[in-house]
């Protein structure tokens, strides 16, 4: 880790995660200390459109505690 507080990934785990320059990653850390580093490849607006239904449910429908 440099001054900065940055770390250099490997060429091969760049290789493997299939990242380039601007790739976004996440660190997690968990109870335990493990840490967890998550390639951000997609946002879940990519997925808009990707469901295909015609079925149209109302609010009061939805609501959970209705009687």
């Amino acid at each position: 880790m440099n001054s900065k507080g940055q770390t250099t990934v490997p060429a091969s785990v760049r290789a493997t995660l299939n990242v380039l320059a601007g790739t976004r990653l996440f660190w997690h850390v968990m109870l335990d200390g493990t840490v967890i580093v998550r390639v951000k490849s997609k946002s879940i607006r990519g997925l808009a459109g990707s469901v295909n239904t015609d079925i149209h449910v109302d609010i009061e429908d939805m609501n959970p505690w209705r009687g």
